[in-house]
Formats: C-alpha cells, sequence, structure tokens
C-alpha cells in the first residue's frame, strides 16, 4: 500500500481520511551540523522515511506537514545549524496539532529523528494532557527503539551523532546525500574529552547538556566510516516495525 500524504491531498480527501486514516504521524528533525559527510537536514530525511513506511505498512494512518527545524542549541557552533528555542518548537507542535484536531484527529504521533527534541515534546505531551483531555498525543524517538541493532554492530565506547548507526541510516533511506569520501571519525573514546565532556557522555547518571565542539572536533560522535546500508536497513526496518506495532494496538486501544 502506498504512503498517504496529507499534504498531497484535497480538503475533500483530507475530510475523508480523519475516517479513514484516524492516526497522523508528524515527522520531526533539526537543521543541524552533521559532521563532514551527512546533510544539514538528516534529522528530518530519516524521520520522514520512517513516518511513510509505517503509514504505507499500516494503511490507517497519513503522514502530516513535517516539522523541520528543531532544538539543536549545542550544534551552533558549527556552520549551517539553524536552532529554535524550546518555547518556539513546543509553539509549532502545539499548533500543528490543534490544526489536526479542530479537522477532528484524536491521535497524532511525533515521529522525532532529533534527540534534542525529546524533552520539548515530553512537556508538549503534558500540556495537551491538561487542555486536550481527548486528544491522544504520542511521540518517538529513532535510533533508540532500535537499540538492541545498533549495539550488535559493536559500535565504539563513544558513538551517537553522526557516528557508524546514523550514518547507516541514511545510507539506507538517502544514500546519495551521503558524501562517503567525507566520512570521518570523531570522538570514540571518553579518554579523548575533557572532565565535563566525559561527564556529559557517562550513561546511568544525572544529565548535563554541552556543545557539541567541545565534545567532537568534527560534530561527529563515533565511527561513521564503519557504517554500511545493510545495518542501516536492519535499523531503519526496526525502527517501523515498533512504531507499526505500537500504532497498531493503539487503534485498538
Amino acid at each position: 500500500m502506498s504512503t498517504r500524504r496529507l499534504g498531497e491531498m484535497t480538503t475533500v480527501e483530507a475530510a475523508a481520511a480523519v475516517v479513514d486514516s484516524p492516526v497522523v504521524l508528524l515527522p520531526a528533525g533539526a537543521f543541524e551540523q552533521h559532521g563532514p559527510g551527512l546533510p544539514l537536514a538528516t534529522d528530518l530525511i530519516r524521520a520522514e522515511a520512517v513516518c511513510d513506511r509505517v503509514a504505507a505498512e499500516l494503511g490507517t494512518a497519513v503522514v502530516g506537514p513535517s516539522l523541520p527545524v528543531g532544538v539543536s542549541p549545542h550544534h551552533l557552533a558549527f556552520a549551517g545549524t539553524v536552532s529554535l528555542t524550546t518555547t518556539t518548537f513546543a509553539t509549532l507542535v502545539r499548533e500543528y496539532v490543534e490544526g489536526l484536531y479542530r479537522h477532528g484527529w484524536r491521535k497524532i504521533c511525533v515521529v522525532t529523528g532529533h534527540g534534542g527534541n525529546d524533552a520539548t515534546l515530553a512537556t508538549v505531551a503534558q500540556d495537551l494532557l491538561a487542555v486536550r483531555p481527548d486528544l491522544q498525543f504520542a511521540w518517538s524517538p529513532l535510533t533508540p527503539l532500535a537499540a538492541d541493532v545498533v549495539a550488535a554492530a559493536g559500535p565504539p565506547e563513544v558513538s551517537g551523532h553522526s557516528g557508524q548507526a546514523e550514518t547507516a541510516q541514511m545510507l539506507a533511506v538517502a544514500p546519495h546525500l551521503v558524501h562517503t569520501d567525507r566520512l570521518a571519525a570523531g570522538t570514540t573514546r571518553l579518554t579523548e574529552l575533557d572532565a565535563l565532556g566525559s561527564l556529559a557522555r557517562r550513561r546511568g547518571g544525572p544529565t548535563i547538556t554541552t556543545s557539541y565542539d567541545r565534545l567532537s572536533g568534527n560534530g561527529v560522535l563515533g565511527e561513521p566510516r564503519r557504517a554500511d546500508p545493510e545495518h542501516g536497513e536492519a535499523i531503519v526496518a526496526a525502527i517501523v516495525d515498533r512504531i507499526t506495532d505500537f500504532v497498531t494496538a493503539w487503534l485498538r486501544a
């Protein structure tokens, strides 16, 4: 089944979709540096690809308008990065949701390729629970849903942004945008970081936010040169399966 996108529908078709496709998926990303080999829109490209696949699998969901710019102050030291404040991003999400709600949708899920959006989406969810109790608002990250598949490839001690897993996903969904000849390793070990940077990347404790120019000279965490499209496809497939399973159960709830 093909993907149903609201932006490609007429207003008549959109009205019918409220009944036929009661779940709306909103892809969210960021406009930020992704090292020397990946495009600035990497997070949105991955989110849109996942939403398209989930909607095609389900047949009972539509893909709504994208949120292309996210919360990225930690990347502002790198050229090309554009960031929204948490307040602005939250307002955009709420106003997208209000527009869809006005026309009858009651199940809306934001799928974000950018982890910097997570905290704001959690806050929006709480606010909507208070003001729109009949609305069911969900949100999902991408790569964390497939943590087991990512771990199977044996990533280095420090990995993540623009590293092996993210590059592999781009090789699977948009290989023409990956500059494989420019891929370069970033920070791969905690010993490469100063005391605050090491603390920021430590797992299992309190969270502290630092700028990425403190964590990596080229904006990369990990080793993107180890990425391959087959691993990327396995990651994307796992993400799609898990979101599809969630929405299928959601429709029965």
